[in-house]
């Protein structure tokens, strides 16, 4: 069940002809631009030298600079014998044919891009992956808002969900890898993905207080010694208007991150995983959650699950995109081959872009409301109430099981 929800994605930059070729398409590889009146910087942060640390990569609003280094969608070629792993296909060939196809690709934000001040300060999202996936693969997603003013800190969990991750020991050079962790054999499937929601939901919790730590001044190293000064962002960061997000795994995640850390304001869960939270916690989330649905993914029990929440909280939304499939919220919708998709079972009739417009103006629209941004995100309210084009409210159209 839980093999299905992974979520792991297209590409940046553009690809060569070889690339292009290996995954059967006409067309180059790109993920796009942030459409908001911001530049994007971004950078990968690495807090402690255990697996009790934190890993992230943050997305911002940075100063234009000629000639940025733009970073590579993949980071290293660790992450696709992993998805290969997660993916069930021989890393000799599949791994090989993901670093052909998609290893040059790269995510179009100015790599260590200098930080944009604001009088204002930012608020803040913390990004939660689906499983099989890893920091990179919302690459779209974050960078469309933090083009709109918001500071996105996109998690590499380390609970054995990503596809594969790792961290830097103390000694000079060494690392550990942290594998993708199937289901052990004679073990339900619920205990062993509510553990690692469970541990999600921390280290989400934990980032905010990372942040806060820089917000106080404390000095914070990052262990990866990035050209990037974290102590920027202390006095541009508005840690009072704090949300979180994430997709399948990463949606359940912050739902469940809202029972505990009371700081988090709402909720965004695109096309959430709702199986592995148990029952009892759901009168607890007492915050407002927006849920953004694929067409083809939910259960009837899992939307039972959402309109638990909606029915106890007015200002918990539910809206689905029509024609679109539980791959389509992530940087994988943008691969334009034919082959990747025989491969993963992705094909949606939306056009990717389109998605990403409904999935990040309903976001916007919903932070505006609950983080009380002075924009003008309201002008796309409509879609929270499921009115405008290839959305409906709540979620019409459910697969019978998962």
């Amino acid at each position: 069940m839980g093999e299905i929800v992974g979520s792991w994605e297209g590409c940046t930059g553009s690809c060569d002809g070889l690339a292009v070729a290996a995954w059967g398409g006409t067309q180059s590889l790109a993920l796009p631009l942030g459409k908001g009146p911001h530049h994007v910087g971004c950078t990968d942060v690495m807090v402690g030298h255990t697996r009790q640390g934190l890993f992230l990569r943050l997305f911002y609003p940075c100063l234009p600079r000629a000639g940025a280094e733009q970073p590579l969608w993949i980071p290293r070629p660790e992450y696709c014998a992993g998805m290969a792993d997660f993916a069930q296909r021989s890393r000799r060939w599949c791994a090989t044919l993901l670093s052909v196809a998609v290893g040059s690709c790269r995510v179009p934000v100015s790599w260590n891009g200098p930080f944009k001040p604001c009088s204002r300060r930012y608020p803040l999202i913390i990004f939660s992956h689906g499983l099989g996936a890893f920091r990179t693969l919302y690459s779209s997603v974050c960078s469309e808002l933090a083009s709109w003013g918001f500071v996105v800190a996109a998690l590499e969990h380390r609970d054995h969900s990503a596809s594969a991750t790792y961290f830097c020991m103390v000694e000079a050079g060494k690392e550990e890898w942290i594998p993708y962790q199937r289901v052990p054999q004679g073990q339900k499937e619920f205990y062993f993905r509510n553990k690692q929601v469970h541990q999600r939901a921390e280290e989400c919790v934990r980032t905010l207080r990372l942040f806060e730590d820089i917000g106080s001044g404390k000095s914070v190293p990052n262990v990866l010694h990035q050209d990037f000064d974290l102590s920027v962002l202390k006095d541009n960061l508005n840690l009072t208007k704090v949300a979180v997000m994430g997709h399948s795994f990463g949606g359940i995640t912050a739902v469940l991150a809202l029972v505990k850390e009371p700081r988090f304001r709402c909720a965004v869960a695109l096309d959430a995983w709702m199986f592995p939270l148990e029952n009892v916690l759901y009168p607890e989330v007492p915050k407002p959650v927006l849920f953004i649905n694929s067409e083809n993914f939910q259960t009837p029990e899992s939307v039972a699950k959402m309109k638990r929440l909606s029915s106890r909280n007015s200002q918990t939304k539910i809206i689905t995109i029509l024609g679109s499939v539980h791959q389509s919220q992530i940087d994988l919708a943008f691969l334009t081959g034919k082959l990747i998709s025989r491969i993963l079972g992705v094909r949606a009739s939306l056009d990717p872009y389109k998605c990403l417009d409904i999935t990040s103006r309903a976001a916007l629209a919903f932070l505006q409301r609950h983080l009380n941004l002075e924009e003008e995100f309201s002008q796309w309210d409509n879609l929270l109430e499921g009115i405008g084009d290839s959305v409906v409210p709540e979620a019409p159209f459910c697969r019978s099981n998962l």
